[in-house]
């Protein structure tokens, strides 16, 4: 079993689908009923499916089963123990796609802002496995129903270059790559304020943030080892242009650790500043994706060109 700070190596965003969850209920959310908490602390997992888990007794609080609408107390021990999942009917949906590379192993795409890559309980429309499914009609079963073909993640309002296996033995190679640090992953961020560093490494253990739920934040209790590696490739006024190279794949990583050291990014909803440039999402893309291919042996790397929308905000920032 593993707890809400735990998350498969090679992931990055959203709702994780761990098998138990645990949180202790801080001052702050006291008379809280117990079904909206864990809404709050699941992303893309609807208040109607944390119900139904309730109902089912799949939740305790104290180490005993409630009601949905239980009312908590500072401290209260909650635990979701989460069902195998139901069969469930994932829908083959045309939704645009920018493919990079496609052969009978493997499919690269240049994923849009805003696309959430897999469907979550609840939620199972509108995602990339709805679309990779009626482009491909063939995906790896190795991450069940609601992941197939789905080897790593990149946020649903980050864009770029996410790669998807067609057979197991594909998703098992590619799986072991990230795994072992031996994927290129290389993103283009735009920053808050003035790096004073041309280059620098940022290694600080990432963990759920005690205070807020959805946030994780750099913390050393219940965390995991994080490294990311940046390069400044331009300032623009208060702004700072990055190139950075992910060392491992936690939750948030790029945005918390840029958050750790004051130069949060750009059009972040969660980590971000209010006041400034207004964007639908971060000013994060995931720009180059280099790995060895799973029959081939032959190393190949793809890169996408920043979307028109970061391209449309730095252009401003240089008029200025």
């Amino acid at each position: 079993m593993s707890n809400v700070n735990e998350e498969q190596i090679h992931n990055e965003e959203e709702f994780n689908g761990e098998e138990r969850m645990e949180w202790t209920v801080a001052a702050e959310h006291k008379k809280e009923r117990v079904d909206k908490y864990i809404t709050d602390a699941l992303e893309d997992v609807s208040r109607s499916q944390v119900q139904l888990w309730i109902g089912d007794g799949a939740v305790t609080v104290n180490g005993a089963i409630v009601k949905a609408n239980a009312k908590l107390s500072e401290g209260d021990q909650i635990v979701l123990q989460i069902p195998e999942p139901a069969a469930v009917e994932i829908i083959a949906e045309d939704i645009p796609l920018e493919v990079v590379y496609e052969d009978s192993d493997l499919i690269v795409i240049n994923k849009q802002r805003g696309l959430v890559v897999h469907p979550a309980p609840g939620h199972t429309s509108g995602t990339l496995v709805n679309a990779l499914m009626y482009h491909c009609k063939d995906l790896s079963g190795i991450n069940g129903e609601l992941r197939p073909g789905i080897v790593h993640r990149i946020d649903k309002d980050t864009s770029g270059l996410i790669m998807a296996a067609k057979n197991d033995r594909a998703h098992a190679s590619l799986a072991a790559q990230l795994k072992e640090h031996s994927v290129n992953r290389r993103y283009i961020a735009l920053v808050h304020g003035h790096l004073s560093h041309d280059q620098g490494t940022i290694d600080a253990p990432i963990g759920r943030d005690t205070n807020d739920r959805k946030m994780y934040t750099v913390t050393e209790r219940n965390s995991k080892h994080a490294v990311t590696h940046f390069t400044v490739t331009e300032r623009i006024n208060d702004y700072t242009l990055l190139e950075l190279k992910l060392e491992t794949g936690r939750t948030h990583q790029i945005r918390v650790h840029m958050k750790f050291i004051g130069h949060p990014l750009v059009g972040d909803p969660t980590y971000g500043r209010n006041k400034g440039i207004k964007m639908n999402g971060q000013a994060l893309h995931a720009a180059t994706l280099g790995f060895v291919h799973p029959s081939t042996g032959e190393y190949m790397e793809f890169s996408a060109p920043i979307p028109q929308d970061m391209e449309d905000v730095l252009a401003s920032l240089r008029s200025r």
